[in-house]
This record gives structure tokens, C-alpha cells and sequence, in this order.
């Protein structure tokens, strides 16, 4: 079943009349309206066209998030093979918020690690929503040390509007969990790549994006806290997201200005849900093309590399 942001309301109507058009002609044999159907057809096309020609920074935090988006599992099951996932952080628990094991992409062996939003209102509630408690992240930790101790590249993949602010989750070490993910990342030798799928929601992003190379897919956004939290912070009104969407500079384009980002992947028109396996499988192509670039590099290469990266965030497109 389709799903229609906000925007998109004038492209499903002509959508939705074309569809009407054809089962009117499936009910009744005698009627022939397939040239007005596919006017029809056209006149969608164009206006998608004109709808995502330039998306606003709001516009772009609707896509990312939009429900029928590929998650982590998608392309885990797509993109790899014998995916092997390893559960439980060996002190706490098992978080369904975090996907992570062994794979192969291409036939090189490496580890895989994500954040899983679900895709109904069940597995929604078992992932979390894609918010990971400590345990989440403490198993990324023991992920990351078993890539480094085997020298396996590892590739993580964000999609989360951040970590979970709960109670229990606070009293086990939320923020200290963060810091050591964060800190594992720029401590393995081995080469550590990160792609934004949809949303990259503050520290819990950046506790598995810390990453020699960060690709963002075309509509995904990465920022230290929501447009809505934002706006509640400085205008305290939610309903001020736009102008602090504006203002965050979340998108795709700018991080790649500001040197946070250093690709972007090319999403199908109207974003990766509406074309699925070909959005999959740029990410897939990719994620190739970088773990070429590093496939050379020594470990302590890697480190070095890693962590002049994030020391030069920022430095570039200041003057924009």
C-alpha cells in the first residue's frame, strides 16, 4: 500500500484517479479508458519530478523517515551473505534495536552492524523504533573488538532518530556506552565504514558512524538532535521544525560541504521507497567502492586517517 508524505498530497490524488480510472476498466469490459489513465500516469511523473527537484531540509527529514523506507535488515538480506548474526552484549541483555554479526559482501568476509527500525507496528515495538539502549551499543563494542582481533573490515549502517532516553536505560550507562562505542570506533585497526540509510539521530549515530568514510544515501539526514527538539529548545514550539531543519544544516548536501559526509549515494526519484532494490543496490555498489579505497591502508594508517577526519570536521564550507 502506498504512503503519501504531506507534500505528496496533489501527486496522490493524480495517482489515485489513475488507479480508479483502471479498475473502473477492470470491472467493466466495454470501457476503454487506458489513454486517459496513462495522461494520467505521465502528469504524476512530471510532478514527481518537480516535487523532489528541490526538497527543502524538512521535506528531506520526511523522506528519511518515511515508513515503507529500506531498513538495515533489507539490506543485510539483500546486500550480504551468509549473514551470521551474533546477539547480547555479555553483560546485560539482548537489544533488538541493533542488528550486528558476521557477513560477506562480494565474498570478503566482515562484520556488519546496524540499527533496525522494524517495518510494523509489532516489530516496530521490538525494535524500539531503532533506539538503542547501552546493551545495544556494548554489543557493537564486542563486535567491533572480534573485527579487529580477526582483521575484518566492518561496515555499519544508521538509521535511528537516536539513543533510547529511558529510565533504565539511563541508570545502566546510556551516555557511557555511547562514548565507549564512539571511542572503540576510532581505536580498530581495521577498516570501518558508515552509510546514513534514513535518519542519523544524534550520539547514537555517531556511536557507529565514527567511520573512515561516511556515505549518505540522497535524502537522509544526520544531526546532533531532531528539528522538533531543536525547535522545542530555541523557540519552544515543535511546530518550528522547518525553520530548524533550515537551520541544523542536516542534509546530505551540506555535510558533504562540511566534510562530515564524504559521499552521497544517488537515491531513486522520489527517494529509496519508491525503488527499493535499486537503492539497495547502490549502497551495495557503494560500500564496494570504499572498501576498495581503504583496502590498502595499514592499521595504523586507518587509525590516523580515522581520526584526522573528525579533527578536521567542519573546516571546510564554513564560509557557506
Amino acid at each position: 500500500m502506498a504512503h503519501y508524505l504531506d507534500f505528496e498530497k496533489p501527486l496522490a490524488e493524480i495517482e489515485g484517479k489513475a488507479e480508479e480510472l483502471r479498475a473502473m476498466a477492470r470491472a467493466s469490459e466495454e470501457m476503454d479508458i487506458e489513454d486517459e489513465a496513462i495522461a494520467l500516469d505521465r502528469k504524476a511523473d512530471d510532478m514527481l519530478v518537480e516535487l523532489y527537484k528541490n526538497l527543502t531540509p524538512w521535506r528531506k527529514c520526511q523522506v528519511a523517515r518515511h515508513p515503507l523506507r529500506p531498513h538495515c535488515k533489507d539490506y543485510i538480506d539483500k546486500l550480504f551473505t551468509e549473514f551470521t548474526p551474533l546477539s547480547g552484549d555479555r553483560n546485560f541483555a539482548e537489544d533488538e534495536a541493533v542488528i550486528g554479526g558476521l557477513a560477506r559482501l562480494g565474498g570478503e568476509a566482515l562484520v556488519v552492524i546496524g540499527h533496525e527500525k522494524g517495518h510494523d507496528t509489532q516489530s516496530r515495538l521490538k525494535r524500539n523504533f531503532g533506539m538503542a539502549r547501552p546493551e545495544g551499543y556494548r554489543k557493537a563494542i564486542r563486535l567491533m573488538d572480534l573485527a579487529h582481533r580477526f582483521k575484518l573490515p566492518v561496515i555499519t549502517l544508521v538509521d535511528t532518530p537516536g539513543a533510547y532516553p529511558g529510565k533504565g536505560a539511563e541508570e545502566r550507562g546510556q551516555s557511557e556506552a555511547i562514548a565507549r562505542s564512539t571511542e572503540k570506533c576510532l581505536q580498530i585497526g581495521v577498516p570501518l565504514i558508515n552509510v546514513i540509510i534514513g535518519e542519523g539521530g544524534s550520539g547514537g549515530a555517531v556511536a557507529f558512524a565514527t567511520a573512515n568514510r561516511v556515505a549518505m544515501l540522497e535524502h537522509s539526514v544526520y544531526s546532533v538532535i531532531s528539528p522538533e527538539g531543536c525547535a522545542s529548545i530555541l523557540w519552544k514550539d515543535a511546530e518550528k521544525m522547518r525553520e530548524a531543519a533550515e537551520a541544523l544544516r542536516l542534509t546530505a548536501q551540506d555535510l558533504k560541504m562540511l566534510g562530515v559526509a564524504d559521499r552521497i549515494i544517488p537515491e531513486p526519484l522520489g527517494g529509496a521507497h519508491r525503488d527499493r532494490d535499486t537503492a539497495i543496490a547502490s549502497v551495495g555498489a557503494a560500500l564496494s567502492a570504499m572498501l576498495g579505497e581503504l583496502q590498502s591502508k595499514s592499521p595504523e594508517e586507518l587509525i590516523k586517517d580515522r581520526r584526522q577526519k573528525y579533527l578536521d570536521v567542519g573546516s571546510k564550507g564554513l564560509a557557506a
